[in-house]
């Protein structure tokens, strides 16, 4: 057997002995990627905020596709973990794409001010999960080299005129795998790689760890550093963009292992509980604060200054619309649906 089979095998054995409890840290991680997005669709509501809080706000925007991709990783690996099948999973993972592209389109007409994420999102989930099929040294060389080839491929898709003369759906289609102006197939990809990897490693305090923690403050900076020193035109989905993005992505997962795995992970839990219910319900609550942005949007136009009401009802609110539904319904409503129309139904149960 080789060393990557030895490690896949290995990894598979942890996760089967987890799985006897719903994995904390995947639900934290997706729950703090949909807190940052209901904060960053948020800003519109608050535009007259000190500049120091406007830059935190644009970091908080800027870690949530890629986290929600790292969480996206990790889940799609605890799905083949389970061996239900090569051509069964595959099938309903490529279907579960499949919907949540149809579901992005469908909700880029509802007329909110969101960039809809759900579009790139199916398509990292079509043409990611085979790739996991890959042993693990294989799937580290593919990330890092599907990261090289980003920024040459974006630049050559944007010079790519012809496209823009293609039928609504082929713009569509190109637009999620490497035109779009914010969220983008090619740039989440190594990100959920990256997840499943860190999923066959294990969620533990090791070297790994370290690293990823002294790496993460060193991405930042010097993405920093560079944007601010040197007369570099930053774009969207550019290697400097992307090695930001590695700052935020790396120390919010160092930063939730490190409390996960803390002796007082008592105290833990329950700073966990409103992430693990934003988390468990994502999808459901990324629906209803875009159908309620755009209600809002219809009737009254993008915000002309600050409206404090509109900032409460997407970001406390809807924390606790899911924290209210995860407890005494458990699965989300759209999650639920999403299980009936893949093949992977889910029993509504609320947390004992």
């Amino acid at each position: 057997m080789s060393a990557d089979e030895l490690t896949s095998t290995a990894a598979t054995r942890r996760s089967d002995r987890r799985r006897a409890g719903r994995m904390p840290i995947p639900d934290v991680l997706r729950g703090v990627a949909i807190l940052a997005m209901l904060i960053a669709h948020a800003g519109p509501f608050v535009p007259n905020m000190p500049k120091v809080l406007l830059y935190v706000q644009s970091d908080i925007n800027d870690v949530a596709s890629p986290l929600f991709a790292l969480v996206m990783g990790i889940s799609a690996q605890l799905v083949w973990n389970r061996r239900d099948g090569l051509a069964r999973t595959w099938l309903q993972q490529t279907w579960r794409g499949i919907l949540l592209f149809a579901l992005g389109m469908w909700m880029s007409t509802w007329g909110s001010w969101v960039a809809i994420v759900l579009q790139a999102l199916g398509a990292l989930l079509i043409v990611g999960v085979p790739l996991l099929l890959l042993g693990t040294r294989m799937l580290i060389v593919a990330a890092v080299a599907i990261l090289l080839i980003s920024q040459p491929l974006i630049a050559l898709a944007r010079g790519a005129l012809w496209i823009f003369t293609q039928p609504g759906f082929v713009i569509e289609l190109a637009n999620a795998v490497a035109l779009g102006p914010s969220y983008r197939l090619i740039n989440l990809l190594p990100f959920f790689l990256l997840g499943a990897l860190l999923l066959r490693h294990g969620f533990t305090r090791d070297r790994m760890l370290w690293i990823m923690a002294a790496i993460a403050p060193l991405a930042y900076i010097a993405s920093f550093a560079i944007d601010k020193l040197t007369d570099a035109e930053v774009k969207s989905g550019d290697y400097l963009d992307t090695l930001h993005d590695i700052g935020l992505v790396f120390a919010v997962y160092v930063a939730v292992v490190f409390a996960a795995t803390a002796r007082a992970r008592g105290e833990w839990e329950r700073v966990f509980v409103p992430f693990r219910a934003c988390g468990q319900l994502a999808l459901s609550l990324y629906v209803l604060h875009v159908g309620l942005i755009a209600l809002w949007a219809r009737a009254n136009g993008f915000p002309q200054g600050n409206e404090p009401l509109g900032w409460l009802l997407i970001v406390p609110g809807m924390v606790l619309v899911a924290w209210v539904w995860w407890r005494f319904a458990g699965v989300g409503p759209v999650e639920w649906l999403m299980g009936l129309l893949t093949g992977r139904p889910k029993r509504l149960r609320p947390v004992r």
